[in-house]
């Protein structure tokens, strides 16, 4: 079993995100970056699987070699090896589209992916990988095992829960409750100095999309508190001020 996990690298939660030219550019000066938390979901499932029935697991990221520690740390995590694509990418398909055409004649039983990165959570990466590689795509699975050369997914839909039975090779990607993610350990840190890590010049399309401008959310205004008594004002309130009814 020969499976492909899909990493991204994002701002630290805790990171106060500012831009810079105009708004136009993310300012990466002072933030932590670290593997996205969904991404790492895929990567220990991916592990748990081929230490079952054997194989490899191989991390891909699309990126500068700023992410270099973050692809270590998902080495140290268990991967066998990584690659790296050496471009920056825009957007999603830009990004998918280095992964399908480096993915698209190395045989994978599975490519993995997070949901979605927690920075643009856009969740496009998954789908747009089953279109460009013509496998079916399974998005958002808590549960994921392979039983007699077929994958078992469990997924949430509204009312209730399914369980997807599909043929290999696939995509899918991972949410929480998959699975708990590894922390690396002192050995899984020592040996990933001397796992290969490849680097890749691009070979996809570009310019899909460009960034015109930022915006920071609004800070939150005070709360205003309207006595249980007085239910005409904070009817006023939510129709003139809030105007959501």
């Amino acid at each position: 079993m020969n499976i492909l996990v899909c990493i991204s690298v994002v701002p630290d939660t805790t990171t106060k995100i500012t831009f810079t030219d105009n708004n136009s550019q993310f300012n990466r000066e002072g933030v932590q970056f670290i593997i996205n938390p969904y991404d790492e979901l895929a990567l220990t499932r991916a592990l748990e699987i081929t230490e079952k029935s054997g194989g490899e697991v191989t991390v891909i990221h699309v990126g500068g070699v700023e992410n270099e520690p973050s692809i270590r740390k998902a080495l140290a995590i268990g991967a066998h090896k990584a690659i790296r694509i050496n471009k920056n990418p825009n957007d999603a398909q830009e990004a998918a589209s280095e992964i399908a055409n480096y993915a698209k004649d190395k045989g994978y039983d599975m490519i993995l992916t997070g949901r979605e990165s927690i920075d643009y959570n856009s969740g496009q990466v998954c789908g747009l990988l089953g279109a460009m590689l013509s496998l079916p795509s399974i998005n958002v699975v808590m549960g994921l095992d392979v039983v007699d050369g077929q994958a078992v997914l469990t997924r949430d839909i509204d009312g209730g829960r399914e369980t997807i039975s599909c043929g290999l090779p696939l995509v899918a990607s991972a949410q929480k409750d998959l699975v708990e993610p590894r922390i690396p350990n002192m050995r899984g840190i020592m040996a990933a100095r001397t796992k290969p890590l490849e680097v890749l010049e691009p070979t996809g399309e570009s310019n899909f999309s460009a960034h015109q401008s930022y915006d920071l959310p609004e800070p939150k205004s005070a709360v205003k508190m309207i006595s249980p008594d007085n239910a005409g004002e904070l009817i006023r309130l939510l129709r003139e001020e809030a105007k959501i009814i």
